[in-house]
């Protein structure tokens, strides 16, 4: 009886993936490090640059960290003078999270070095490879939510959205989420 191989017949997408994030990330670290903030943090301070508030489920959704992970990286942003929350008046549970005016003037200085960066990028690998890998990426992330599998609670990601929109529909609110405009709007990219 021979064994069974146990060769994988695909190269390994996640950890390619995630290679390519550390190499472009290695590019704006040295500006991330000079101005005091993480990569985490620089996500939120990014994500609220464009949206004047968010609750942190939204920013969760829009920066991919964990919500175990964001109740603390919101904690020290608030200690650094970064980001201030404010509780909702009519429920006093729920919470948004803004930037200071120190955050919004850090990021206000530190835009043209960042677009300095992605300039630098695109001369290496070439402005019509970005945009291909850029679209190849969009397609691939709109892909994949579409097919997404269940979550361990039995409802597919999407699901809860699609509960929101089924309930603001109800409502008579038909405007987007925050969330929603920023992903159909692509003006966000994660560094």
């Amino acid at each position: 009886m021979t064994p069974k191989s146990t060769r994988l017949h695909h190269r390994n997408l996640p950890l390619l993936l995630l290679q390519a994030r550390e190499r472009v990330l290695s590019h704006f670290r040295p500006l991330l490090n000079a101005n005091g903030v993480t990569d985490q943090q620089w996500r939120i301070v990014r994500v609220l640059y464009e949206v004047p508030s968010l609750e942190p489920r939204e920013i969760v959704e829009l920066c991919n960290i964990s919500s175990p992970s964001m109740a603390g990286v919101l904690a020290r942003m608030e200690e650094l003078g970064l980001v201030a929350r404010r509780r909702l008046p009519h429920d006093q549970r729920r919470v948004r999270v803004s930037l200071t005016a120190r955050a919004r003037a850090m990021a206000a200085r530190m835009a043209p070095q960042i677009d300095a960066t992605y300039r630098r990028i695109e001369q290496k690998i070439g402005a019509e490879f970005s945009a291909r890998l850029q679209q190849s990426l969009d397609q691939l992330l709109a892909t994949l939510a579409a097919q997404a599998p269940r979550r361990s609670d039995g409802a597919a990601p999407t699901e809860i959205g699609r509960r929101r929109r089924t309930r603001r529909r109800a409502s008579g609110r038909r405007s987007r989420s925050p969330v929603q405009q920023l992903s159909e709007g692509r003006s966000y990219e994660q560094a």
